[in-house]
């Protein structure tokens, strides 16, 4: 039988001590040395209530008290009968004990339904965990009573000291939102930890979602060491820093100067030097710019890629260079190129699923230029692969659509693949489709 929760209804302001309850219960009387030897035998019969001990101190050191279920009777006439013989046997008195329960005894669910109007039947208890940030995006039937719902999250979370509602729908220019804080310090510069990186950032400033993390080990699988991976909205880098640490090339760009500080902090938290090239552009122009870098360093043969363990011994041994080394010149990568020297990206990432399909655009005739040194057939151009969202009853239909909207033509559908991401809304999921993309819209 579990314990009945002290209400209050629409309460205005938390009131912690209104949740203690004392329970009455009936105890047997043990000798201390028999305590394991009586738990066993009457294990059935005992309090056996989540986060309660069956054992309690008596007034004697030289003796316990083992808690009796609360429906035990008087007379313990309702145990069973081998119970009753083992105390009558064993001699064990049986005494009155109270079991004072309180605040911290209740679950977040209990507490808030004890608290919230009986005709709200759902309780809000999931959040987003960014480091030390419990991040809500509370329904407006749930304002009356945001503080409280806040301190309660913070109170019954150790590891979370700072509750956040979303105030807004998100930016699409900066990827960030109004927020406000709930319960706790506001404190919004956290820690987040994934794919073996560790990130910073003011989560007021800057685009983070914990429950992408999935999706960011899902394409940094598909790239390998010595990848050039162009990544059009970097955020703080949770696709760019991982890259970089697997050995790729990443030229990674964002808008927002807040996000654009971070990555630049992340890359030297990371330990990461010269293998993220970091921008603040607008995203068209940045595709634009990075293709253009991209050239020059090829043809200055000033590209580098990161070192190889090996390669590094090699190099220090060779120089007696004390100092790690975290790259070599292009020149001893073995990647793919034309036959001319020519190369291009690998990867081109573009997660702004508000709107990514809208960049599609700039690579119309990126490469019109360069047509005649793909002279060499298993030289590929990059694989596309944009985050996006669909309200659609047919998303692949639809997210097909706009990307031929936007490239000007329809893509091959032999390299091409839409993923489902994860819902966002009870109509809008997001996706990933990844394409490689054509020589008919390259070149065009």
């Amino acid at each position: 039988m579990a314990f009945t929760i002290p209400l209050q209804r629409g309460a205005s302001a938390l009131n912690k001590e209104a949740f203690g309850k004392t329970i009455k219960v009936l105890a047997v009387r043990v000798p201390a040395k028999n305590v394991g030897v009586c738990l066993k035998a009457l294990a059935g019969d005992l309090l056996n209530q989540p986060k309660l001990q069956n054992v309690a101190p008596d007034e004697s050191k030289e003796t316990k008290k083992l808690l009796l279920n609360v429906n035990t009777s008087a007379d313990l006439s309702n145990l069973p009968a081998s119970s009753q013989t083992y105390i009558k046997e064993h001699g064990l008195g049986v005494v009155e004990h109270e079991v004072h329960i309180g605040y911290d005894y209740w679950t977040t669910d209990e507490v808030l339904r004890a608290i919230l109007p009986p005709e709200i039947q759902e309780v809000p208890t999931s959040f987003t965990t960014v480091g030390h940030i419990a991040h809500m995006n509370l329904r407006e039937e749930f304002q009356p009573w945001k503080h409280i719902i806040g301190q309660v999250i913070l109170d019954k979370n150790k590891n979370i000291t700072s509750v956040i509602n979303k105030l807004d729908t998100i930016d699409s220019t900066f990827r960030n939102f109004r927020l406000e804080v709930l319960a706790g310090t506001d404190d919004m510069v956290t820690e987040v930890r994934e794919s073996n990186c560790r990130f910073q950032f003011d989560f007021s400033k800057v685009y983070w979602n914990s429950r992408l993390h999935t999706e960011h080990d899902r394409l940094v699988s598909m790239f390998h060491r010595g990848d050039l991976i162009c990544d059009v909205f970097a955020g703080v880098g949770p696709f760019a820093i991982p890259a970089a640490r697997k050995g790729c090339l990443v030229y990674a760009n964002d808008l927002n100067p807040d996000s654009f500080t971070w990555l630049r902090h992340n890359m030297s938290l990371n330990k990461i030097r010269n293998t993220i090239k970091p921008y603040n552009l607008d995203g068209r122009d940045f595709i634009k710019q990075a293709k253009l870098d991209l050239d020059q360093a090829v043809k200055d043969g000033t590209l580098t890629f990161p070192a190889s363990p090996e390669s590094n011994r090699a190099k220090k041994q060779k120089t007696n260079d004390a100092k790690a080394i975290d790259a070599v010149s292009v020149a001893d990568v073995n990647f793919k190129r034309t036959k001319n020297g020519y190369k291009t990206f690998d990867h081109i990432v573009m997660n702004l699923p508000a709107i990514s399909l809208e960049f599609l655009d700039a690579f119309r005739g990126i490469y019109k230029d360069e047509a005649q040194l793909f002279d060499d057939p298993t030289t590929q151009l990059p694989m596309m692969h944009a985050h996006c969202f669909s309200k659609s009853a047919e998303p692949e239909q639809d997210i097909l659509e706009r990307v031929t909207e936007a490239m000007g033509r329809p893509i091959s559908t032999s390299e091409t693949s839409i993923h489902w991401v994860r819902k966002v809304a009870p109509n809008k999921d997001m996706y990933c489709i990844s394409f490689r993309l054509g020589a008919d819209v390259a070149f065009s």
